[in-house]
């Protein structure tokens, strides 16, 4: 393949849904900045001459097939396009030219398969607009009913039906299993979102699985009141009650990933605010508050989020203040497929293995019975969702030609 092909497409892509002021990307689910890289990808498929069919979730799967007929045993790879707030470029939009550019790699081999192969696209899998990561996924396997899909909201209050239909699009969630052809393998690749690759110097990685991980609301009550005539002894602010939980929330995942805790390895992370009333000269009445918590397993991870949900507890009964806790995504441990790696080890060489602290859309297939395996490009820095996210060009190459040979093994 010449590096044209993976360069001219990453450069028209690079282009869309970037915010001029932060370098990030804000590619939100059923926006027109998101629609227009679903264009893009559209364009790239037609060029190939790929067959581009979608399902009522917002997911889509360009497919290149040996024959006119639509053969069942789908081997799929793919990703996302959508971002988080001021997100990086590689995050997800690397699978998803990887992709493109292997089929391309297959074409200049002269390789026909002999089942059909579908480069995948997932909606909203970053959970940047409507709070649940891996949406369009878990639609498609039925991990999320269409009634509960209905009820999420974005920020603005719009509701998800109401955020299909303004694109000009029809909400038809539910399972979509099918449109991936009764899958015998997914193999994801994606940017590294971590720096064990650069650690042993390797380009590329196979995971070995994904943590356990979840978001929870915390809302802590207290009492709005006057900034400046609002006595120190007589305020009940909730402000005080997050604060410490956020630092307690940091402490003790520190302890566990030094091994001075319980667990073998943790993160937590208060991520996101909302204070009402917001004001300058104004003690808060409300402070809402969503951790991300992780762990190397699934003991560890409730242990964790117990240990901060007793302490911030503990706390608002000193300050005074209520907190109410709601469990909003829990996603188990996933295991990859080590058949389908071992076969994978086999054609590509003795490539380093790590496990991934992210959730991805192979989990959610991988939890569905699907064969799923993902392929790591090194990042250099380690740093994701993040505008200075980066991956090298060598290596991202390096990257769509184990993946071109991991799928030539799966698909003849």
């Amino acid at each position: 393949m010449r590096s044209t092909s993976f360069e001219a497409m990453w450069k028209d892509l690079a282009a869309l849904g970037r915010d001029p002021r932060t370098g990030g990307y804000r590619r939100y689910a059923w926006t027109p900045a998101l629609r227009a890289c679903e264009s893009w990808f559209t364009d790239e498929a037609g060029r190939r001459g790929l067959t581009l069919e979608a399902d009522g979730n917002g997911n889509a799967v360009a497919w290149w097939r040996p024959g006119p007929l639509r053969l069942e045993g789908g081997v799929i790879t793919g990703s996302h396009l959508d971002s988080v707030p001021d997100g990086g470029a590689y995050d997800g939009p690397l699978g998803v030219v990887s992709a493109l550019a292997a089929v391309d790699v297959l074409c200049e081999r002269g390789v026909r398969p002999s089942r059909p192969l579908g480069i995948a696209v997932f909606i909203e899998e970053e959970g940047a607009r409507f709070g649940l990561s891996c949406l369009g996924s878990r639609l498609m396997t039925g991990a999320l009913a269409a009634d509960q899909a209905n009820l999420l909201r974005d920020a603005d209050g719009t509701q998800l039906p109401e955020a299909v239909a303004a694109m000009g699009l029809e909400p038809r969630f539910g399972p979509s299993l099918d449109l991936l052809c009764d899958p015998v393998a997914f193999v994801e690749l994606h940017i590294e979102q971590g720096r064990a690759l650069a650690d042993v110097d390797a380009p590329v990685g196979l995971a070995t699985g994904i943590w356990p991980h979840g978001r929870w609301r915390f809302t802590f009550t207290g009492e709005a009141n006057h900034a400046g005539t609002t006595r120190m002894a007589d305020r009940r602010d909730p402000m005080l009650t997050y604060a410490m939980t956020a630092l307690a929330a940091n402490k003790r995942a520190r302890l566990a990933e030094t091994g001075t805790g319980e667990g073998s390895g943790a993160r937590a992370t208060f991520g996101r605010v909302e204070v009402a009333p917001n004001g300058v000269n104004a003690i808060a009445g409300t402070v809402t508050a969503w951790l991300d918590a992780r762990a190397a397993d699934e003991t560890a991870l409730q242990s964790l989020v117990d240990d901060i949900m007793r302490q911030a507890h503990d706390r608002a009964a000193r300050d005074g203040t209520t907190l109410a806790v709601v469990a909003e995504s829990v996603t188990p441990a996933v295991a990859f497929d080590e058949r389908l790696r071992a076969r994978l080890v086999r054609r590509l060489g003795d490539l380093p293995m790590l496990p991934t602290q992210a959730g991805h859309d192979a989990g959610i297939l991988a939890t569905a019975g699907v064969p799923a395996a993902m392929l790591f490009v090194r990042n250099p820095t380690g740093v994701s969702h993040s505008p200075t996210e980066y991956a090298d060009p060598a290596d991202c190459l390096a990257g769509v030609h184990a993946l071109a040979d991991a799928l030539e093994e799966l698909l003849t």
